[in-house]
């Protein structure tokens, strides 16, 4: 029963530093600095700004 547990733990515990790891891996300074307006790409549509 205790072995169940364990490995449950173990298994969460690894999904949650895989998560981690993708998420943050080669950010040393956490987000890059962007504009808040919200057109990423594929976002506003009709022509680029001149």
């Amino acid at each position: 029963m205790w072995l169940i547990v364990l490995e449950a733990l173990l298994a969460g515990a690894m999904l949650l530093f895989f998560v981690w790891w993708t998420m943050f891996s080669g950010r040393r300074r956490g987000e890059p600095p962007g504009d808040d307006e919200g057109d990423g790409p594929g976002g506003g549509g009709g022509a680029p700004p001149h």
